[in-house]
């Protein structure tokens, strides 16, 4: 009996070893894939060969890393509605090119795509701090610009573009309008025990009910549930219920979080939706969905309204 137990808790400190050495050596590897397998960390078309209008735009991050993005125009004085577009965690703007392609036509906007540091023609290597000052310096650059309505950037975040879209939508509320969030989860922590199921007993966010001993390794938490209950500004969530990489229940427990404090929330659910094709899989009603969120709560004339507002503040 004795030495079956010694066995059992030799086999447990051997899981816990384990999962803290695979935490240390791999995690950043887990969590940012800004190369797909077979592929090079270039970007394999431009949106020249979509015939889109568009702007190479290179920015400083606040701690000094170059990066770069494209702005893609509806059309060159095109006043509608400029999604800051922050993509999943896997290859780069090139492959989100399709999808924008047909955002732009369907949503009447402007889109603008940032590639996080580490990811396509961006320097630097990502991590959760570098890729927020990174998001804060693309919505600074947006709202500076004097060739869109600067009152209708929207943040849209699909997956870790979520987490990165809840953040900059908390610290901003003056300069985003509102947020989408599609297909993200409630945290890195709570991801871990999906991807590696033994480390669910280890590791958890604010809502798991385990010892959480090995939470202090985890350099990218990246905990949305605990950011998304602060944002101000209305959000749309999209949840494609066939995800095989994020369990949907975890968007579930976003809009539950952010409801509780925000009038402003719409859920809607994708029966077909997969990670990343719930855009192709919801067909006319994705599309619908965003299109009927935009005018309700990124109306034309906000502009106007706000320039009338500091004139009467002056």
């Amino acid at each position: 009996m004795v030495s079956y137990v010694n066995a059992l808790l030799y086999g447990v400190g051997g899981l816990v070893v384990a999962g803290m050495a695979l935490l240390v050596a791999l995690q950043e590897r887990l969590v940012y894939v800004p190369v797909l397998p077979g592929l090079t960390k270039s970007y394999q078309i431009t949106p020249a060969r979509l015939r889109l209008t568009y702007e190479d735009v290179w920015l400083r991050s606040p701690d000094g890393v170059r990066l770069h993005a494209w702005f893609i125009k509806l059309f060159p004085d095109c006043r509608g509605p400029t999604l800051l577009f922050f993509q999943e965690n896997a290859g780069n703007i090139a492959h989100r090119l399709e999808m924008v392609h047909i955002m732009l036509q369907k949503l009447q906007c402007n889109v603008f795509m940032l590639s996080y540091r580490g990811y396509g023609a961006s320097d630097g290597f990502p991590s959760q701090h570098g890729i927020i000052k990174d998001a804060q310096a693309a919505l600074d650059h947006l709202s500076e610009r004097t060739d869109i309505d600067t009152s209708r950037i929207v943040v849209f975040g699909r997956s870790l573009g979520g987490a990165v879209g809840s953040v900059v939508a908390k610290k901003n509320p003056d300069k985003v309008a509102a947020l989408i969030v599609e297909n993200t989860f409630t945290s890195i922590l709570d991801m871990a025990g999906v991807l590696l199921p033994f480390l669910k007993y280890f590791i958890g966010g604010s809502g798991c009910k385990g010892p959480k001993i090995l939470n202090f390794l985890v350099r990218s938490p990246w905990s949305t549930i605990d950011v998304i209950g602060e944002v101000k500004q209305p959000i749309l969530f999209l949840s494609g219920l066939q995800d095989e990489m994020i369990p949907p229940v975890h968007m579930q427990m976003l809009y539950a979080k952010a409801a509780a404090q925000n009038r402003q929330c719409v859920f809607v659910e994708f029966p077909n939706g997969m990670h990343m094709n719930t855009w192709l899989s919801g067909g006319d009603q994705y599309w619908r969905t965003i299109k009927e969120f935009l005018k309700e709560h990124v109306p034309e004339g906000r502009d106007d309204e706000s320039s009338k507002t500091d004139v009467v503040a002056k």
